[in-house]
């Protein structure tokens, strides 16, 4: 850090520190802090967690989710109230998916669960396929990460807080069914002894045939005698018929609490499969009738935490985990197919895209050790270090000499923070980090035809540094700045590919930014019946060889791909806003605005050439974009302890171009759609909970829905849910 950045962190604290005021604001803060909590977010704010990290200096919200347990959503819809985040999905259900915050998507933001960084965990185990009633509530960083995740996030981090359920037992299960055959159950069954033993068992599944209607543009009509047609401009009304998933999942955890030498020792083991039939290439051009998908992953998994470990306010936290996983990409028809669900033989020639029949093997190990020191009051001291690898082995039907080399990266990162907390009234926070990768792979020798390959390397280290603060204006209002500079390094899938309709770049660079945040919130109750809460967030960054993911044409399918894309700055703001009356009405959204511009005046770094899309908007990112929701509660109806809920909520999205704005024709260019969907759901809860009825219904006006290129999600559809909840 330069004596420049250190004066500026220096004045950053001195300039919250003005804020402090006198012992007596102190007081009066802290009288607030003492009273009864009130509920002002029906998903944000009850848990003492989800407060926690409300208030904390870094720009970051907490998603309660008790209040989303009863309905049919997944982890990933849940964070569809938070601002700035947007949902982008490739199709029904098990479709790939990805969650875009500030502008950043995909890679750039990294998801935890209980602190353990789930990269590599598998598709089968992601945010769209684990039912919302595994959390207890959800975290949601911006940008700036705090060293405890040690992460190379550059779009901010998703951690996800199981339950620690303190009752001698439980059973949590839940079974729902809806439109496309869609089928989703979770069991949960766990007990706690008072020697301190507890263990628990989740089990979760998703099924449906997502054979929902799309419209699919120039069909191709076989002929007889073997010829075809297409009007590449017309438009049918088609179904997909190849579309089928299913996953299943079961996490056993057992383990000790409350010991004097562990306050948690818990030993996980994790198992989850997939079948996912794979309906169309990465722009819905062309349909497959027998193109699929298999995975399976095994986890085991180790967690230790101990408050005051040898030395008094020394507290350590140490995590490790191991997956193995598979995946089994099949295409080996001998048969095309096309969007009427009509087949006839290639003659002889197999595979719809390209003949294969390959499983790839991925071993990835997670370890973090983290310790906290409180040398005294308001001061403390964090270290945390994370070592990560990933080790690739495929195996083929198909001849592939790039295969007899493993696909390997391995990274390291090392983060110390420093934090003043003198009063309730003020926080700030500096830090560092440190990150190192070591990469190697296969590369065919020029002029060999891919016949010799050798094994290359790619190692990259960089420091990065920042700062956060929080402080309270007046007693209801509360200002957040915070600022890093960061890193993202590539994964394995953006290096290697992911041996189908992904294609990776050996030679991609870590992504580099500067991130700021500036936040103002206001929380206030007016005579203990009225709850108010508002909002507001402007985000800047500036990131340096961005990983910009495009598609690329082969011989007629589209693939994936990825480059880096010299500079991309990113100015934005979030808005949000929530009402509450007593128990019975909630009414609030948030209105997200998201700049993301090529800021690269030159062709590529050396050349002379000007970018014809300097200063244009990055394709492919939506860039306004808000929710609404009201929520009505009967309480007590029917008998004492049940409750009536229903809520309304919409979504929306802005048009925004598929491909950079400065090509093309603007009357006919390229465009995702502005869309708007409206979902309805009723809950009735009986006896405080412990049975549970819903009925939900999404797309209610049958809107045409897209979020990547032009794949094409479901219409309308119908889901019932029923939920038991006991224990002792």
């Amino acid at each position: 850090m330069t004596q420049r950045q250190l004066f500026a962190c220096l004045l950053f604290a001195t300039c919250l520190n003005t804020f402090a005021n006198t012992d007596e604001g102190d007081k009066k803060h802290k009288s607030k802090f003492s009273s009864d909590p009130i509920e002002l977010k029906e998903v944000t704010v009850v848990s003492s967690s989800v407060k926690r990290i409300n208030k904390s200096a870094f720009n970051a919200v907490g998603v309660d989710t008790k209040s989303l347990q009863n309905t049919t959503l997944n982890l990933s819809d849940a964070l569809r109230q938070v601002p700035g985040i947007k949902l982008r999905e490739t199709g029904g259900v098990g479709s790939d998916m990805q969650l875009m915050l500030d502008g950043f998507s995909g890679k750039h933001i990294k998801v935890f669960i209980d602190g353990v960084p789930q990269e590599g965990i598998g598709q089968s185990f992601g945010l769209n396929n684990i039912p919302v009633t595994y959390a207890d509530h959800i975290e949601v960083y911006r940008g700036v990460v705090p060293v405890e995740f040690g992460t190379d996030a550059i779009g901010g981090v998703i951690n996800v807080v199981t339950k620690k359920n303190a009752r001698s037992w439980h059973l949590d299960a839940s079974y729902s069914y809806g439109s496309f055959n869609t089928h989703k159950s979770n069991v949960d069954f766990g007990q706690h002894f008072k020697n301190g033993l507890t263990y628990e068992i989740n089990f979760f599944q998703n099924y449906s045939d997502n054979d929902y209607s799309i419209d699919a543009t120039g069909v191709k009509h076989f002929l007889p005698g073997g010829g075809s047609q297409q009007n590449a401009k017309k438009t049918e009304r088609v179904k997909r018929l190849h579309d089928n998933y299913h996953n299943e999942a079961i996490i056993g955890r057992i383990g000790v609490i409350g010991k004097s030498w562990a306050d948690r020792l818990m030993l996980s083991l994790t198992y989850s499969k997939s079948y996912k039939e794979i309906q169309t290439d990465a722009r819905q051009t062309v349909a497959f009738g027998q193109r699929h998908r298999k995975a399976w992953s095994l986890m085991p998994a180790l967690e230790y935490r101990k408050r005051n470990f040898l030395l008094k306010h020394l507290d350590i936290v140490m995590t490790a985990n191991y997956n193995r996983n598979m995946t089994n990409n099949v295409d080996t028809a001998t048969y095309e197919y096309n969007w009427l669900g009509e087949s006839r033989y290639k003659n002889g020639r197999k595979g719809e895209v390209s003949y294969q029949d390959t499983k790839a093997y991925n071993d990835n190990w997670n370890a973090t050790f983290r310790a906290i020191y409180r040398p005294v009051k308001g001061h403390t001291i964090t270290l945390n270090h994370l070592l990560q690898s990933a080790d690739r082995k495929t195996q083929t039907a198909t001849v592939d000499l790039s295969n007899l080399i493993n696909k390997l990266t391995v990274k390291q990162i090392t983060g110390l923070s420093y934090q003043l907390a003198p009063t309730l009234r003020w926080n700030v926070t500096i830090f560092g980090k440190y990150y190192d990768q070591r990469n190697s792979g296969p590369q065919a020798l020029t002029g060999t035809d891919n016949t010799t390959y050798v094994k290359i390397h790619n190692d990259v280290s960089m420091l990065g540094y920042g700062a956060a603060g929080a402080a309270y204006l007046l007693t209801d209002l509360q200002l957040k700045l915070s600022y890093e500079r960061t890193c993202r390094l590539p994964t394995i899938e953006e290096l290697f590919g992911d041996n189908d309709l992904e294609r990776g770049k050996f030679e991609l660079k870590p992504e580099r930014s500067h991130n700021y945040n500036l936040n103002l919130s206001y929380t206030h109750t007016f005579d203990k019946k009225h709850a108010l809460y508002l909002e507001g967030g402007l985000i800047y960054r500036l990131t340096k060889d961005y990983i910009k993911r495009t598609t690329e044409n082969v011989s007629g399918t589209y693939y994936g791909a990825y480059s880096n894309h010299g500079r991309v700055k990113t100015k934005g703001y979030n808005i949000a806003l929530r009402y509450d009356y007593q128990r019975w009405l909630s009414i609030g959204g948030n209105w997200s605005e998201m700049n993301v511009r090529d800021d690269e005046p030159l062709q590529e770094t050396g050349s002379q050439q000007a970018n014809l899309t300097y200063q244009a908007r990055m394709p492919n990112l939506p860039y306004q974009f808000a929710n609404g929701d009201v929520t009505l509660r009967w309480h007590d109806l029917g008998a004492k302890g049940n409750m009536l809920t229903a809520t309304y909520d919409l979504l929306y999205t802005h048009s925004f171009p598929l491909f950079s704005e400065v090509y093309g024709n603007t009357s006919t260019k390229m465009k995702v759609p502005t869309q708007t969907t409206h979902n309805l759901a009723v809950t009735y809860v009986m006896k405080g909970g412990k049975y549970n009825l819903s009925l939900e219904c999404h797309n209610l006006t049958d809107a045409k829905l897209y979020d990547n290129f032009n794949l094409q999600k479901a219409g309308r559809a119908f889901y019932g849910k029923v939920r038991v909840n006991i224990g002792g």
